[in-house]
């Protein structure tokens, strides 16, 4: 039986910092969070003993349950600003679930190098672009509808879970990429991030029974429950309060932090390989 000791003293600590900044962060572009916390339960796992493969996998599992939360708050603040597209949700939506579910498949059998080489090629060209391009990315905005669409939106789905990342990274870049301007595409990236996380994380949920994995503290396959119910409350609370912040950041600054969020997961994900 798993109790409360001074061993977790240190992992509930950095799961409640990780889940400030990750509130914060979900509310303010977007991202639901998965950015900050894949990395945050990766090392609490690895503190309590949890062979790494295990933790890598446990953490992508959890931190997609807990986007389900994050996104849904902040997706209802968003759409009180009026930031949010429903037609556009409605065309991208069954492109990314698609793409999620063969993403949680692929990751849960291992393969994930390949795509962090990927994103650490990706990664630094979204953030130049997002910094440096013009407001809505214009210079190479893509006709919509268009055949590239659906392709986009499925690798969107697809890679979101392979990562851990939550739609935001890639999916707010894409969105962008087909004309719609950054502030509208945070909002709608907050609820299409269920489209990525629900399936993701019934996935990793299933194949953690299946592979037989045993993780510290109470658990469902590769979810920790209790790096839920620590994380969970404080970004429930806090997304709103990024959410506030994205409607006060002039949108340059906002373009600009956004690029240095991908760059610090460029660097996260390079020292992992």
């Amino acid at each position: 039986m798993f109790e409360l000791s001074q061993e977790l003293i240190l992992p509930i600590v950095i799961l409640i910092i990780s889940g400030v900044v990750a509130g914060i962060a979900a509310g303010m572009f977007g991202i639901g969070g998965g950015i900050i916390l894949v990395a945050a339960i990766t090392d609490v796992l690895m503190i309590m003993g949890t062979p790494p493969t295990v933790a890598v996998k446990t953490a992508v599992g959890t931190s997609l349950a807990t986007v389900i939360i994050t996104s849904l708050r902040s997706a209802q603040a968003h759409h009180k600003k009026g930031s949010f597209s429903k037609d556009a949700a409605m065309i991208w939506a069954p492109l990314i679930i698609i793409g999620a579910i063969a993403g949680t498949a692929v990751s849960t059998q291992g393969g994930r190098q390949l795509f962090q080489i990927l994103f650490l090629v990706l990664g630094p060209l979204l953030a130049c672009n997002m910094a440096f391009g013009r407001k809505d990315w214009s210079n190479i905005v893509i006709p919509s509808p268009n055949l590239l669409q659906p392709v986009t939106g499925v690798f969107v789905g697809f890679f979101s879970v392979m990562m851990g990342l939550g739609f935001g990274a890639m999916g707010i870049p894409a969105l962008t990429l087909f004309g719609m301007d950054l502030r509208r595409a945070i909002g709608t990236a907050a609820i299409l991030g269920l489209c990525t996380s629900v399936p993701g994380a019934l996935g990793f949920i299933i194949m953690g029974y299946i592979d037989g994995v045993d993780i510290p503290g109470p658990s469902l396959g590769y979810f920790s429950v209790l790096a839920f119910l620590v994380v969970v409350p404080i970004t429930f609370l806090l997304a709103p309060v990024g959410v506030w912040m994205n409607h006060k950041m002039p949108l340059n600054i906002l373009r600009k932090a956004f690029a240095v969020l991908i760059i610090v997961n460029v660097l996260r994900v390079g020292l992992a390989i």
